[in-house]
Parts: C-alpha cells; sequence; structure tokens
C-alpha cells in the first residue's frame, strides 16, 4: 500500500446557538464568499442585525479558539410566513450536517413563535426537501416572483450603500 501525505479530516463538534451582535464581523467575513459568487444577495449591516434576532451560528473550536462556520436566519413575515435567508456554510465544513442544523434551529423558533409556514427559496430543493421542505401549492401551481430590479443592480446598489 503506498503511504500518502492525506491526513483524514478532522471531525469536530459543532454547536448552534443564537447569533449575538458580537458575532457581526464574523457572520460578514462567513457570508461574503457566497455573495461574490452571487449565491447570496449581500446585506447592509443593518438588515444582518435585523436578521440576527432570529438568526443562529454554527460555531466549533478549532486550535483552542472558537470559530463561526455557518449562519441561517428566519425572517418572520407574519403569524402566518416566515423564510430562511442566508443559509451558507463555509466550504471546508460542509457535508457535516451543520446547514440542517441551522435550518431545523430556524424552523424551531418560527414553530415556538407560533408561524404556520416557514419558506425557503434554494437552488438546492434536494436538501430542503430532507429535511422536510415540501412544494405547499397543487402540482399545477407555482410560485411566481416579478422581478423589479436584476441581481446585479442590486449587487451594485449595496456596494455603493457600503460606500463611506
Amino acid at each position: 500500500m503506498k503511504e500518502t501525505d492525506s491526513k483524514p479530516a478532522k471531525k469536530t463538534e459543532h454547536v448552534i446557538r443564537s447569533a449575538h451582535y458580537d458575532d457581526l464581523d464574523n457572520i460578514q467575513a462567513l457570508l461574503e464568499p457566497f455573495v461574490q459568487q452571487r449565491k447570496l444577495l449581500r446585506r447592509l449591516e443593518s438588515e444582518l442585525i435585523l436578521l440576527m434576532a432570529n438568526g443562529f451560528v454554527a460555531e466549533l473550536i478549532e486550535d483552542g479558539k472558537p470559530k463561526i462556520v455557518g449562519f441561517a436566519a428566519v425572517e418572520i413575515y407574519s403569524r402566518k410566513l416566515g423564510e430562511i435567508q442566508c443559509l451558507a456554510v463555509d466550504d471546508g465544513y460542509q457535508g457535516r450536517g451543520i446547514g440542517s442544523d441551522l435550518v431545523r434551529a430556524c424552523v424551531e423558533r418560527a414553530r415556538k413563535k407560533g408561524i404556520l409556514e416557514v419558506m425557503a427559496i434554494s437552488a438546492s430543493d434536494e436538501f430542503l426537501r430532507k429535511l422536510g421542505f415540501d412544494y405547499s401549492l397543487p402540482e399545477q401551481k407555482r410560485a411566481l416572483f416579478f422581478q423589479l430590479h436584476s441581481r446585479d443592480d442590486l449587487f451594485r446598489d449595496t456596494l455603493q450603500d457600503e460606500s463611506p
């Protein structure tokens, strides 16, 4: 058998906890690569702070220090509807159940607040279906969105809003 330099991936336990204001910089740093890849919309600091009220971080200890490796929030629109927002897990920690745990925490927060339904818009419906999400409209109906601005416009606008 040939020896290799590769080491098995280190499995570390993560903890899901409520997001705190002190986490803001780390959350922004976590989300930035997803914004650059246009997988997530850029959020203003004020928007993130509002989301953090019902947001969760995945944290683990690495080299003796806590490290935030995931974030998600549930935005509450009404007693009827909430939406999973900003679900992101650092690329190096994906596939460990962190995203699933973050979604479950968001759903549980909505349940405790008496919300009827939680929706999620994602390119990965298989992931969400494994967590119990399903299409709520009959087969012949689909939710349609009217886009008022292009994603490129939103991306540019938020960059301009953050300029000094």
